[in-house]
């Protein structure tokens, strides 16, 4: 397939934008039953933000995925397996679960590296879950994140297929953006990544930071220890763990840019430079704020001195 005709193809991927009236009446449907029973699942001002950062990661995306795609081309051009995988109904089996893969390592990344979460933090930085938060997509993290697809088309899945499988993968996870879907099947909620666990994903209690990446499938936050259930005793806080309290588009997808090159500017030295871009989001060469997993660790302390404590006032009040 020559290059011009395949670029051609990459009109055909045209899903997403098919589905764009679908997702509007889902945001319609959620809005009304919020009214109807009289809940907080909507702001006006937080859905307009989300609705501008949709068409803002649109404009965005357009030269990267077209960049993409061509690589993907030669990509595939050189894979000796392209003859065998063809477009064959097994192959797009095939392909589905190993564009989860991809998503999840990219998804996750987006989390534990500070430059990847700069791009990734405004779909978190709603404080409501709803069908509008799904379209509040950041805009940044299209400029890094087909590099984590370049090994695919190298295994013979041509560019075409690729991305409208991703699109498939993508039109599901709208889905698990709500409150109002509580717990599926036990086993739909062990395999698949459902509304109660990507709840968890969006939410910035210190027990849910940075867990479940999965994007149609669970099981690659199971395996690699990501996962989080949803608790009852414990109700997720959607946000950020500071919030940035604007609903300027812009400055909601550049607000942790922003604060990189602030950090950048401030440090000493070149080692710790290059941790405030590509170490964990939060890292500080003072300790001033805290990675998710320094949270983590700060916090099974504090409980360990508060039973401590107990043990002591209690071993006290039996002595006397």
């Amino acid at each position: 397939m020559e290059l011009s005709t395949a670029i051609q193809e990459l009109s055909q991927d045209v899903l997403l934008i098919v589905a764009l009236p679908i997702f509007l009446l889902a945001v319609a449907a959620e809005w009304y039953y919020e009214k109807y029973k009289d809940l907080e699942i909507y702001k006006g001002k937080d859905f307009l933000a989300s609705l501008s950062m949709a068409m803002i990661t649109a404009v965005v995306e357009f030269l990267p995925k077209v960049m993409a795609f061509v690589a993907f081309y030669y990509l595939h051009e050189w894979s000796p397996l392209r003859d065998l995988i063809g477009r064959q109904w097994w192959a797009f089996g095939l392909l589905f679960f190993l564009d989860d893969f991809a998503y999840y390592w990219f998804h996750r990344m987006n989390h534990e590296v500070r430059l990847f979460w700069a791009g990734h933090v405004s779909h978190h930085s709603s404080e409501y879950m709803n069908f509008g938060t799904a379209l509040r997509q950041g805009a940044g993290e299209r400029l890094h994140k087909y590099f984590f697809w370049l090994w695919i088309p190298l295994l013979g899945f041509d560019p075409l297929m690729i991305f409208v499988v991703h699109s498939f993968n993508l039109l599901y996870q709208f889905w698990t953006h709500t409150e109002l879907i509580k717990k599926a099947n036990p086993l739909i909620e062990f395999f698949m990544n459902t509304p109660s666990h990507h709840r968890v994903h969006h939410a910035s209690n210190i027990r849910y930071l940075d867990r479940n990446h999965g994007g149609v499938l669970i099981i690659w936050d199971r395996l690699f220890g990501t996962f989080s259930e949803e608790k009852d005793f414990e109700k997720p806080i959607y946000g950020l763990t500071v919030n940035i309290e604007t609903y300027n588009p812009i400055k909601v997808a550049s607000h942790e840019y922003g604060a990189i090159w602030k950090d950048v500017r401030r440090a000493k030295t070149w080692k710790d430079r290059w941790n405030y871009i590509f170490n964990a989001p939060g890292w500080s060469h003072d300790g001033s704020t805290l990675t998710i997993k320094q949270m983590i660790k700060e916090q099974k302390f504090f409980k360990l001195r508060v039973f401590l404590i107990l043990m002591m006032i209690s071993k006290n009040n039996l002595i006397s």
